[in-house]
């Protein structure tokens, strides 16, 4: 099972610790290109390049996984002006290794072991759509359409579908993004920006909107902000859902990291289960963050379920608190 496209949904859920360091980054499937000598591959690392038909690819994403550990494990670089990638100080496993980057899909996997060289070729998405499905999913849900400054206050049910208690644009965007969905939510994500089969059959998007909202152990909170809204805020989120399953796209396109945004290591593991809903985890003192170095980081699932998942980055070990 390799790492969820940013902005799908997982089913189990992790914890992603970032750390800056020295790397480089390729594209996916092999190349029989003999290894960059300026990458010096030590016993625990993955190195080489990743290219197209286009030449080699910067700043795209190299991603190792594996599930030989006591947690899924997943550590992802990024590649240089040269697509070139170093995956540093893998545990011993064997990894399935891929490329993922903005204008293109993800590629086959390719198994690998750490202490060796391995060129990847990226495969470039064939379509606008295809490409965006990799779209962060703020650029998705830009697309919601916002009401008009002029269309404040409100007029209320019997006018403009807007409360008269909403008084300017900041504070409809604020209920949108800043103090209300988005707080929790990474609206525009894969799970959001369309409608699930598994939610049911609906006779309308706003309908199945308002079924969504009651869902799970915040319900209440999320009904609430929606009201907030009044009427015509969940049929502006039915709107934007329609367009998006019209084949809409977002306007804007993202760029790759570049410059010391490069420099990034991403460590994740999957440490607490399907049904979890890990908000926030605990691993050091923010005024002091060398206080509790490689120790254990805890998780809590705020009123998901009775326990408080903890893992051993250093083990790479998951156990649970109840």
């Amino acid at each position: 099972m390799r790492t969820t496209m940013l902005g799908s949904g997982r089913a189990a859920l992790a914890l992603a610790l970032a750390v800056l360091t020295l790397a480089t980054a390729g594209r996916s499937g092999t190349d029989a290109q003999p290894p960059d000598p300026a990458l010096r591959v030590g016993a625990r690392d993955l190195a080489g390049t990743v290219s197209s038909a286009g030449g080699p690819e910067a700043g795209v994403w190299v991603i190792a996984e594996t599930t030989d550990l006591p947690t899924k494990f997943t550590r992802i670089v990024v590649t240089d002006d040269r697509g070139r990638y170093m995956i540093p100080d893998l545990p011993t496993a064997s990894y399935r290794v891929w490329v993922r980057g903005y204008g293109l899909i993800d590629s086959p996997d390719v198994p690998a072991t750490p202490g060796r060289s391995l060129d990847l070729r990226a495969v470039p998405a064939p379509s606008p759509a295809s490409a965006a499905e990799y779209y962060p999913a703020l650029y998705w849900y830009s697309m919601l359409r916002v009401p008009e400054p002029s269309e404040f206050p409100g007029t209320g049910p019997e006018g403009n579908g807007i409360p008269p208690a909403m008084k300017s644009q900041a504070q409809w965007l604020d209920v949108v993004k800043t103090n209300g969905c988005y707080t929790c939510h990474q609206l525009g994500n894969k799970a959001t920006r369309t409608i699930p089969p598994e939610l049911g059959d609906f006779e309308s998007s706003a309908d199945a909107w308002r079924r969504r909202l009651q869902s799970g152990q915040a319900m209440i909170q999320m009904t609430t902000n929606i009201g907030r809204l009044g009427p015509r805020g969940l049929q502006q989120f039915a709107e934007w859902t329609d367009r998006i399953g019209a084949g809409a796209l977002p306007a804007a396109l993202p760029a790759r990291p570049r410059g010391v945004e490069r420099n990034l290591v991403l460590t994740l593991w999957d440490w607490a289960g399907p049904k979890d809903y890990l908000h926030d985890e605990v691993s050091t003192d923010k005024r002091n963050p060398r206080i509790n170095a490689n120790g254990l980081i805890y998780g809590t699932t705020e009123e998901s379920t009775d326990l408080f998942p903890v893992l051993d980055p250093v083990n790479h070990k998951a156990t649970q608190v109840k």
